[in-house]
């Protein structure tokens, strides 16, 4: 057990990101294998080249790459500071007109700029948005909802508040309505997500720490040592993965 619990202390002491990449615990765990949409698919049916798209809380901008939409009308914007220098290294050099912005307040662009604004598990502000689109201009958001993880942040953490008490898609939705959206599109799911083992939860839990507040190995050894435990007579720690999608046309 001394060997498991250095292996935890390890993982702990790792957890780190850079843009929004798990691929350190790729296949230790799995989410969002079964959403009954798909975020890119529902983005490149309106998407059409000349349209200027801007994307909030970029991370470090791997999914907006992955558009491979045309470099001179694509935009970004992100808030965290480590992804803030990545996305100056990164997107940038190519064109992007990236800019540091807190996705919540003023975006820092001109009115009616945009054919497209899309986000995903990020901040927003709906006046704001509906400030720099074009007329009929396209909004497209996948959220993280507020039920995210419960049931592991329980195992850990115990009853803690969630940090996002609103993120409900009726309650997201009629606040775009309210700013002047017309709602296109909207649904809301609840999918597995599974640990297979307790290392790459803790790397989880110290990365997300909006979800697992005040979380650490030597803090919650007890409770630590309670998943192994579940783990070894199940085989898997889950909980479920709340997400919804909006797509609002201004």
């Amino acid at each position: 057990m001394n060997e498991q619990i250095q292996k935890w202390k390890e993982e702990e002491r790792i957890a780190h990101i850079h843009g929004w990449d798990f691929s350190h615990i790729e296949g230790r765990y799995m989410e969002e294998d079964a959403l009954p949409w798909d975020y890119r698919t529902e983005i490149l049916q309106y998407l059409k080249p000349e349209m200027r798209l801007l994307d909030i809380d970029t991370g470090g901008g791997e999914f907006l790459l992955s558009l491979r939409h045309p470099l001179e009308n694509t935009a970004a914007t992100e808030n965290y500071p480590p992804n803030i220098a990545l996305c100056r290294e990164t997107l940038l050099p190519l064109g992007i007109d990236f800019r540091p912005a807190d996705g919540k307040g003023q975006l820092p662009f001109g009115d009616t700029t945009f054919d497209m604004v899309i986000d995903r598990h990020g901040d927003y502000n709906p006046e704001e948005i509906y400030r720099v689109l074009k007329p009929d201009g396209m909004f497209i958001t996948q959220q993280v909802g507020a039920e995210n993880d419960r049931a592991l942040v329980e195992l850990l953490c115990g009853d803690v508040p969630m940090p996002f008490p609103e993120q409900y898609l009726e309650r997201a939705a009629e606040r775009f309505e309210k700013t002047g959206f017309s709602i296109l599109r909207k649904e809301e799911c609840y999918r597995p997500i599974r640990f297979y083992d307790v290392g790459a939860l803790v790397w989880f839990a110290r990365i997300i720490q909006w979800e697992f507040p005040g979380f650490s190995v030597d803090t919650h050894m007890m409770q630590l040592l309670a998943a192994q435990e579940q783990l070894e007579k199940e085989g898997v720690l889950q909980a479920l993965a709340h997400r919804f999608l909006l797509i609002c046309k201004k």
